[in-house]
This record gives structure tokens, C-alpha cells and sequence, in this order.
């Protein structure tokens, strides 16, 4: 593994990259980092070569100034630029959660750039038909935060969502986790666990309203649909976090592809996720 910095507007992106071949974007949820993506970025980089970004705002990807909120658009443009530096070719993306809906903001907005994108569980709840009442959810996340900190915080959000988060890092982490059906996999690294940890409150603050009250411009997106992936894990049947991803396949006549495990599946089941992601980008 090779670690490397970009500069882009407003921070600078800290990144990782591993293997040969065709480039694959991995983007993680909000609250976690690049590290989210070890349990299977070797058995990926057999195939291709892996680039995993700490999000701006991260311990590791820091601002030029103090946090502020966050943006999809901001993010896809990151995306865009650490694209341009480490290949000439149109590359594969694949997005958890809040990474997700940055995967979906970069096919749209940088089509040429992509060739194709699985957007995992991205919490685009502004495309349900009751999104007003999911819109004051995530705000009393955010509230439960302000007034009681990071652990009420998140017990809200476990309540709401049925047990997963809208953030897409490691089990207990910053930003929640999978609890409806645990699936048995090996815990991070406490320092990672701590690194990550520590992202809760950038992430509820400045990231969690202003990803989930994103709507991408369907319009837009049309044209590049045949390489949009939506995504769900076969754990997160009925659960809130899966239903943007059934909405945005509907509303774009594509397929939805199910992966194993749930809404963080790369964390609780990595073998299974690698193979089932290969087996979406290689033989579609």
C-alpha cells in the first residue's frame, strides 16, 4: 500500500493506493476513512488498483479552515480531481452510505470520468414520498447531539433506522453501525476505532442533514443510468436506509443489485461483499 496527498480546494486529501489495473474509487461513509475499506481492498487489488481517500474533514484529510457543512457536490469534485491524478482512464466507483451518494453526485456531475458506479444504501430520503418526516428525523439526530452528545446521538439514529446508520462507518463507530443482524467479523484496530470515533462530531454536525436532504437531478443522471449501480444488502430488507436505493433504481428504470450483509456489508461481511462486487463490475 502506498499513502499519498492531493491538494484540493479547501483541504487536503490523504489517500491510499494498492494494485494494478483499471481504476477503482472506494468512498466510505460519513464518520469513516480508508480504513474502513482494509478487511478487503487486497483481495480487490488483485483486479484492480484500489484508491481510498480519507474524506475532506477527516482526522487524516484535514480543512484549510475550521469545519463547516458539507457538501455532496464538494465531495464529487474531490472526487473528480484525485480521479484525474492517479489515471487517464475512466475508472470504477463504489460508494457506501454517505459515500454513495458522493458516487451518484460524481456520475452526474462528471460523467466522463466514471465507468461505473455502485451506489451502495445512499441516504437520498429526500427521493421518498414521506421525506418531510425523514427530514425531522435526521434533524433530531442532530438535536439528540446538540443537547446530549454523540452516543444519544447515535441511539436515535439506531432507532430510527432500524438498527443501522446514515454515516456507513465500522460497527460502534462514528457513525453507528449494523446492529439489527451482527454478522461476526474481525473489530478494527482500536486506533482506527478511535480515529474514526472521533469524526462523530464533524460528521452529525456538518455532514448528516446536509447529505440526507440531497435530491441528485434525475435529469441529469439519465443519460449515464447504464452505469449506475443502486445497491442494497440483503440484511436491510424493510429498513429506512435501504429504501433510497429501491426509490433511486425505480425513478431510473435501472436494477437494483442486493450484496450481502446490510447497511455496512463491506464491514461485516468483506469476502462475500468483494466477491459480489467484482461479480457486479466485472461480468455486468
Amino acid at each position: 500500500m502506498h499513502v499519498h496527498t492531493l491538494k484540493v480546494p479547501g483541504a487536503t486529501l490523504r489517500y491510499e493506493t494498492r494494485g494494478s489495473g483499471p481504476a477503482l474509487l472506494l468512498l466510505p461513509g460519513g464518520g469513516a476513512d480508508a480504513a474502513v475499506w482494509d478487511p478487503l481492498a487486497d483481495t480487490l487489488a488483485d483486479h484492480f488498483t484500489v484508491v481510498a481517500p480519507d474524506p475532506r474533514g477527516t482526522t487524516r484529510s484535514p480543512l484549510d479552515g475550521p469545519p463547516d457543512d458539507q457538501s455532496p457536490a464538494e465531495q464529487a469534485d474531490d472526487a473528480a480531481l484525485l480521479l484525474a491524478a492517479v489515471t487517464d482512464e475512466p475508472a470504477y466507483v463504489l460508494g457506501i452510505s454517505a459515500g454513495a451518494i458522493v458516487a451518484v453526485d460524481l456520475l452526474q456531475r462528471h460523467p466522463t470520468l466514471v465507468r461505473r458506479v455502485v451506489a451502495h444504501e445512499p441516504p437520498l430520503v429526500e427521493l421518498l414520498p414521506d421525506a418531510a418526516e425523514q427530514r425531522s428525523f435526521f434533524a433530531s439526530v442532530v438535536e439528540a447531539h446538540r443537547e446530549r452528545g454523540v452516543e444519544a446521538a447515535m441511539a436515535v439514529m439506531a432507532a430510527g433506522t432500524g438498527g443501522g446508520d446514515a454515516g456507513g462507518g465500522t460497527e460502534g463507530d462514528a457513525a453507528g453501525g449494523e446492529r439489527r443482524a451482527p454478522a461476526a467479523h474481525t473489530p478494527p484496530p482500536e486506533e482506527v476505532f478511535r480515529r474514526m470515533s472521533a469524526n462523530a462530531p464533524f460528521f452529525l454536525e456538518h455532514q448528516l442533514r446536509q447529505f440526507t436532504g440531497h435530491l441528485p437531478d434525475l435529469d441529469a443522471l439519465a443519460p449515464h443510468a447504464d452505469r449506475l449501480v443502486p445497491a442494497a444488502g440483503e440484511d436491510s430488507r424493510g429498513l429506512l436506509l435501504r429504501r433510497p436505493a429501491e426509490a433511486l433504481a425505480r425513478r431510473l428504470g435501472v436494477g437494483l443489485a442486493e450484496f450481502p450483509g446490510g447497511h455496512v456489508g463491506c464491514v461485516e461481511r468483506p469476502a462475500a461483499f468483494a466477491d459480489r462486487l467484482l461479480d457486479v463490475l466485472l461480468k455486468s
